[in-house]
């Protein structure tokens, strides 16, 4: 709808854009749900069929471990949950209800691989993986947040080897002891497993032995091949190459999503002795932004700042010029979004930024610091517009805003009707501001516009909202007029 839109809007005739955009949104709807219907519906069953017919052949071959070779890498691509979700949780539930278990539950969630490469970099790593290995042994064993050790085999791609041998004897191990769960275990935690374990379809106890036993052989194979490559690898692997391995992570995260990669750049010069709040945001405003939060807080507390830092669902999220939000690099557009007039700070990891202590650093000298581009730092201020200098008040809009800008039209209307203020107002596309580009202009737009409206039109007045329709400003503006 996207493409669509960028290619038909220069062709639409004024005063057919909301006909125009609400069919076309309609058709196309209509011709990707035929699409995926007739094409895309069978041919995602076609592929399942065929990929669960070859699971069903390496079960009965006993070669499942040989699925290891492709999910521990497709693990660490986020391609897990296409497989996880998509192949192995189906036919895994079916067979749940012919056995009681399934070994196919623990061919991605098993966190034995993940824990011998964080063993082996806790003692004989370098840097900041040593350093920080034990404390991402406790978040991926205990909290099932496998993605902390993505980035350890990223840094030296050898590793993969041990991530799939660990992962090929575990499953190995499972599946001679005929050990399994009842049912998904998510996240892959290892007290979740073991409730899926100790079912009494499962097996109970004995059951739960069998499972440990898979994880504990996974762990040693994937530590000893891991300790293997780090102990014979004479480069030295210093802490930059661990960052650009986790900011190579998140990228392949966010495009995992369909999101843009983000870069981490900050130009702006801002002063952070106004700011009162710390705000972490993540996709669910639990887990990793919680512990993130909980670091953070530690180093406020220990630096004597008096900050509050929480840590709240990024769908949630409400911030202003007083606060810093902290995201992870890949949610860093949507926080432009939530929070324009923030204080904003992407990291690849919540767990070990090195970014923490620019921010303490930064609120500890309070004059100017750096941080990241905020777009109200170059918008012009709200009681500098005077509407006795103004003649025309324009609302400015993109293609896919019509309606709301319409309506803020109608109730700065409704508000100068009342008040007998005498000035025409009217609407237009960003793509024809360039006409309004004057001093007795004032131009109208939501506050994530107005950068591009100042572009189009800079020698125009510009007022920029939270909301074109219920914002107060306009009232406060004719109060100040009829001063």
């Amino acid at each position: 709808i996207k493409k669509f839109d960028e290619y038909i809007q220069p062709h639409i005739k004024a005063g057919l854009e909301m006909l125009i955009n609400k069919f076309s949104a309609g058709l196309v709807g209509f011709g990707l749900s035929l699409f995926a219907v007739k094409v895309v519906g069978p041919l995602v069953a076609w592929l399942t069929d065929v990929m669960g017919h070859g699971v069903d052949f390496l079960i009965s071959n006993h070669l499942i471990p040989i699925a290891n070779l492709f999910i521990e890498p497709a693990k660490i691509l986020f391609l897990n949950n296409a497989i996880n979700q998509g192949i192995l949780s189906p036919l895994g539930i079916q067979q749940v209800s012919e056995n009681g278990k399934s070994l196919l539950f623990l061919l991605e969630a098993n966190p034995g691989p993940g824990l011998g490469i964080l063993i082996a970099f806790m003692l004989f790593g370098k840097g900041s993986a040593k350093a920080t290995a034990p404390g991402a042994i406790l978040i991926q064993f205990v909290g099932g947040i496998h993605e902390i050790y993505f980035p350890y085999v990223m840094m030296k791609p050898a590793l993969f080897f041990a991530v799939m041998a660990g992962g090929v004897s575990g499953t190995l191990t499972n599946n001679l002891l005929g050990s399994g769960l009842a049912a998904p275990a998510s996240p892959g935690s290892i007290i979740a497993i073991t409730g899926m374990a100790s079912g009494k379809s499962a097996g109970c106890f004995a059951n739960v032995l069998c499972v440990w036993a898979g994880i504990a052989v996974a762990a040693i194979v994937s530590f000893l091949v891991a300790a293997f490559i780090l102990k014979r690898d004479k480069s030295m692997i210093d802490d930059s190459a661990f960052e650009n391995a986790k900011v190579g992570v998140a990228t392949d995260k966010a495009v995992s999503k369909g999101q843009d990669s983000v870069s981490n750049i900050v130009t702006d010069r801002v002063d952070f002795s106004a700011i009162k709040h710390i705000i972490f945001a993540c996709d669910a405003g639990m887990g990793s932004s919680a512990m993130g939060a909980s670091i953070l807080r530690n180093k406020v507390k220990k630096a004597g700042l008096g900050q509050d830092v929480t840590n709240v669902a990024i769908a949630n999220l409400k911030a202003g010029f007083d606060t810093i939000v902290v995201t992870q690099e890949e949610l860093a557009p949507r926080a432009a979004t939530m929070a324009p007039d923030a204080h904003r700070y992407s990291v690849a990891n919540f767990l070990n930024s090195p970014r923490y202590d620019e921010i303490i650093s930064n609120l500890m000298n309070t004059d100017e610091a750096v941080s990241e581009p905020i777009i109200a730092d170059d918008l012009v201020s709200r009681e500098e517009i005077d509407l006795n200098q103004i003649d025309e008040v324009v609302f400015a809009h993109d293609g896919l805003h019509i309606g709301s800008s319409t309506m803020g039209k109608e109730t700065l209307q409704a508000i100068f009707s009342r008040h007998d203020v005498k000035i025409p107002i009217s609407d237009v596309e960003f793509i024809g501001l360039g006409a309004f580009n004057a001093k007795n202009i004032m131009i109208v737009t939501k506050e994530e516009f107005t950068t591009v409206a100042k572009q189009k039109a800079p020698n125009a007045q510009h007022l920029s909202v939270e909301s074109l329709i219920t914002t107060p400003e306009y009232i406060n503006m004719v109060n100040r007029m009829n001063k």
